[in-house]
């Protein structure tokens, strides 16, 4: 393996200097058009162009290690730029949503929007280095037991179709998140439905739906930011409240919600925070359950530590719930009629229009071929660093954008420990070649 990584890494000095700081320069350029034909990255290779794998090729590459990011869409952050709404705003404050290395500008509000978030991640590839290869998706990654090499194979996703590349690394870096793919469930009656269902991933404001009765199914901060959304365009929403859910509001005692919890988390137990948050909520939002909002038994805090599930924090939607501006409907949709819904306790009502709420889920299980770190709904378990294999994951720990940067610098700290020690053993290598005693015999006489 040494000789392998060490014909890449140590191969020709002219060259040396740019390929560290551009993956893709020289020897690199030279893609194969064909899986016959393998090329060898001497870095990671990460999956994703998102926020996660910004982070974890910026945070390499300040350690002088070369990286090939591979994305599936054509620009980066494409579920920020290509499918979330007009109005979004990130939930927490900047200050802990930044990416390793570089802050969010002075300038920017506490809770960036969604174009000042792209464009952050835009102006902090740049500053970084980073180039992803676009419209390259990843279709299968395997580990070489034989090669001691993880194989990744992409295909073309714009241009033609057949075209196809296949690399080897040591490491391999998941950074495609949890987010990867759109939960649409099938509603029964669909096909008999009128008017458009749409998924919140095709969502851009509710201008498109204004004077129209919608439906919105789903109760988590998309939910309830449509439902904002579609209010402040004169649409008539109703929101499907399923399951319990925690509605907390954004800021408390003129803190961030979260903000607070953290500072809370440095003094005291989890159960106890759970139970100073519950109660600041009561006394700023009264009782939810009153509006059809049940908490659950868990707190907030447990509740999205052992399930994932994050409580709901409060952007105006509840004052309209208040009021009745936003419809509350206690029970599941037992069915899509042509003109409307039915329930699940017998009501039933008109609409125009549905939008699905229903979140999105990890893509993972269909690309990555390592069943022994994949739990069974599509998720990782054990940390960002999987195995001894030289398999990481970013992105999966249902800890925002926080848990992406801590997990980020991890991961760069752990490769470049990899790292040195190839480069030690390929030095120690090159040095004994080069010494190797002389089998020429020399003359001693003159």
């Amino acid at each position: 393996m040494e000789s392998l990584i060490g014909s890449f890494m140590g191969g020709g000095r002219e060259a040396e200097g740019q390929q560290v700081h551009d993956p893709l320069s020289g020897s690199l350029q030279g893609l194969c058009t064909s899986w016959k034909e393998p090329l060898v990255i001497p870095g990671p290779i990460i999956v994703g162009g998102g926020p996660s794998g910004l982070a974890v090729a910026a945070c390499l590459r300040a350690k002088g290690i070369p990286s090939v990011v591979l994305e599936r869409a054509h620009c980066i952050a494409s579920l920020w730029q290509l499918k979330t709404y007009d109005r979004l705003r990130l939930h927490l404050p900047k200050k802990h949503c930044e990416l390793p290395l570089t802050p969010f500008p002075s300038c920017f509000p506490t809770y960036p929007t969604k174009r000042q978030f792209v464009a952050y991640l835009e102006a902090y590839a740049r500053e970084h280095g980073v180039r992803p290869r676009f419209n390259e998706a990843v279709v299968a990654a395997e580990y070489d037991e034989a090669l001691g090499f993880w194989r990744v194979r992409t295909a073309a996703t714009q241009g033609s179709p057949a075209e196809k590349r296949e690399y080897l690394c040591r490491w391999l870096v998941a950074a495609t998140g949890e987010n990867a793919e759109a939960v649409a469930p099938e509603l029964e009656g669909s096909a008999d439905f009128g008017g458009p269902i749409v998924h919140t991933s095709s969502y851009k404001s509710g201008e498109a739906f204004r004077g129209k009765r919608v439906l919105v199914v789903g109760c988590g901060n998309s939910g309830m930011e449509v439902c904002l959304d579609l209010c402040n365009n004169a649409a008539k929403p109703t929101i499907v409240v399923r399951d319990s859910v925690h509605v907390l509001p954004r800021e408390m005692l003129g803190l961030s919600t979260f903000g607070l919890a953290m500072w809370l988390l440095k003094w005291l137990p989890l159960r106890v925070v759970d139970a100073l948050l519950l109660l600041l909520a009561r006394l700023v939002l009264g009782n939810t359950a009153k509006f059809g909002l049940r908490r659950p038994r868990l707190g907030p805090l447990r509740l999205k530590a052992l399930a994932g599930k994050t409580p709901v924090l409060d952007a105006g939607a509840l004052a309209l719930i208040k009021s009745q501006r936003i419809k509350v409907r206690p029970s599941g949709v037992k069915r899509l009629v042509k003109h409307g819904a039915e329930f699940a306790d017998g009501a039933a009502e008109e609409f125009d229009a549905v939008i699905l709420a229903t979140g999105y889920r990890s893509n993972l299980p269909h690309w990555l071929k390592a069943k022994e770190v994949i739990e069974e709904k599509g998720g990782l378990g054990g940390g960002c660093k999987l195995g001894d294999k030289g398999l990481y994951a970013l992105g999966f720990t249902k800890r925002g954008l926080l848990g992406v940067s801590l997990d980020a610098s991890r991961i760069a700290g752990d490769i470049e420990e990899c790292w040195k020690s190839q480069l030690e053993k390929i030095k120690v290598t090159s040095f004994t070649c080069s010494h190797a005693p002389s089998r020429r015999t020399p003359n001693f006489t003159k």
